[in-house]
């Protein structure tokens, strides 16, 4: 086979690059080591930020997600048993979105569908070959067959266990990393939301969230033990620490029922740079990770395909020199999330080795976040996005 991108991953950022090229009558080829129903049944992160939903509009995919998302206008903050509203749309007149990743994955994998474009699932000993050259190819095996891909460029969507940044030489790869010493337990329920807004809790038993779905289907989060493991946790047990953890109407309002999904994540800040090896690309998680308190997942990963895709696009029509910006662009974004997200990360958790005056600098300062414009406003304008410096 023979096309000029390959990307290898079919989560978000694969599947919306391809959609994106494609447009821009690139051809590229999807290749995934999972199965279909296995992509699709990945929980994750719902919360888009302007610029990804644009960016869903330019790839023709923004239907469902307009008919069905929830747009909010701000977030609650929850300290000392009180809610304070942010008020996105006051502040920065800006707004984000509520749309699940399993459904921002399913619109782009019905839109690759309809256009009878290729995607290989259930890849095996996926590889890349040849990057640092002018001929990258790659090459995987199915039903036991092998198979090779020549292209221009290989686009590694392939997540932070992929192989593509595997293959990068070590010398030629610098990673920043931060491990927190705790968890998210997290539930999925068929329950109305709590509140129409998101709810960050920062409480001395450890931080709570409360997010959503839908208007039926919520997504409630616990601050947990590293240690600690999911079936350890009865759903009984599950919302009586998370109304322990909220604020007296909010505990009150709480709608619980069965479970359909639980599991505990940890977090981690991720990095590594630069994020280009001769014709390999590297976006999405494969690139960075950050810790889920700020929103920032999806969002980085879209604005890096947006960053990619433009280059590429520029590239094709003659530019020799686009592709060469895209990593120094790319990291400019990507740290100031990072930033942001271990800010949020930092403000709202119960950390070990604080103790009792770590929990009163926290409460301080979100006192002063709450009470300053300022302050507020540059919440505001980190949690929707901040401006693409093209």
């Amino acid at each position: 086979m023979r096309v000029q991108v390959a990307i290898i991953g079919s989560g978000p950022a694969g599947l919306l690059l391809g959609q994106l090229l494609y447009k821009a009558g690139i051809s590229n080829v999807i290749i995934e080591q999972r199965s279909k129903e296995y992509v699709l049944g990945r929980i994750r992160a719902g919360v888009l930020e302007q610029g990804t939903v644009d960016l869903m509009d330019e790839a023709g995919v923004g239907q469902r997600m307009h008919a069905e998302g929830l747009v909010h206008d701000g977030t609650e903050l929850c300290f000392k048993g009180e809610r304070h509203r942010i008020d996105f749309k006051k502040l920065v007149n800006k707004t984000v979105m509520i749309y699940g990743q399993t459904e921002v994955t399913r619109d782009l994998m019905d839109a690759r569908e309809a256009e009878g474009l290729t995607t290989v699932y259930e890849a095996h000993n996926v590889s890349v070959h040849d990057f640092d050259g002018a001929h990258p190819k790659v090459r995987y095996e199915q039903d036991g067959v092998t198979h090779e891909v020549q292209c221009d460029f290989i686009a590694g969507c392939d997540g932070f266990h992929g192989v593509c940044r595997a293959s990068v030489p070590q010398d030629a790869l610098r990673t920043y990393e931060r491990v927190y010493p705790f968890g998210w337990l997290g539930i999925l329920s068929d329950t109305p939301p709590v509140s129409h807004e998101l709810i960050y809790c920062n409480h001395e038993r450890g931080f709570a969230l409360c997010s959503q779905r839908s208007p039926t289907r919520s997504r409630y989060y616990v601050q947990c033990s590293l240690d600690d493991k999911a079936e350890n946790w009865s759903d009984e047990a599950f919302w009586a620490e998370l109304r322990l953890r909220l604020d007296e109407e909010a505990a009150a309002n709480l709608i619980t029922g069965p479970s359909i999904e639980k599991s505990i994540a940890p977090l981690r800040s991720f990095v590594a740079e630069p994020l280009r090896f001769g014709t390999l690309f590297l976006a999405g998680d494969a690139a960075h990770i950050v810790p889920p308190t700020g929103a920032k997942g999806l969002n980085l990963a879209a604005s890096d395909v947006r960053f990619l895709w433009q280059a590429m696009v520029d590239h094709y029509r003659g530019n020799q020199v686009a592709l060469e910006h895209y990593s120094e662009r790319c990291l400019s974004r990507i740290w100031k999330a990072e930033r942001f997200s271990w800010w949020m990360t930092s403000l709202m958790h119960r950390f070990p080795d604080t103790g009792e005056f770590g929990q009163k600098i926290q409460e301080a300062e979100l006192a002063y976040l709450v009470g300053s414009t300022a302050a507020a406003t540059s919440l505001a304008e980190n949690y929707v996005g901040l401006p693409f410096q093209d």
